[in-house]
């Protein structure tokens, strides 16, 4: 059983990272800033995914912990973005 949990977590892994080289290439050959800001967003996602399925597959906890710090910073990264891309200036 814990085989085929590991296998499964292992396919999904796989998975996750084809997603994240689709969003890579789209951050690369984007031809607008919200296609590149929208590409970095999923690639914050994916990575969350990412580092959720090791923390699965290790069962430790500190991964999860890891992923929550990623997603905050991915959060506030995708607004500073999107308001310099609006507005030109970050800080009103």
């Amino acid at each position: 059983m814990i085989d085929l949990m590991n296998m499964v977590i292992g396919g999904g892994m796989v998975v996750v990272g084809l997603a994240m080289l689709l969003a890579l290439w789209r951050l690369v050959r984007g031809p607008t800033a919200p296609d590149r800001i929208l590409a970095l967003d999923t690639l914050y996602v994916a990575t969350i995914a990412e580092v959720v399925l090791l923390g699965m597959l290790d069962e430790t906890e500190i991964y999860f912990e890891i992923a929550l710090i990623i997603a905050m910073l991915g959060f506030f990264g995708t607004v500073v973005l999107s308001k310099y891309v609006i507005r030109r200036d970050i800080v009103e």
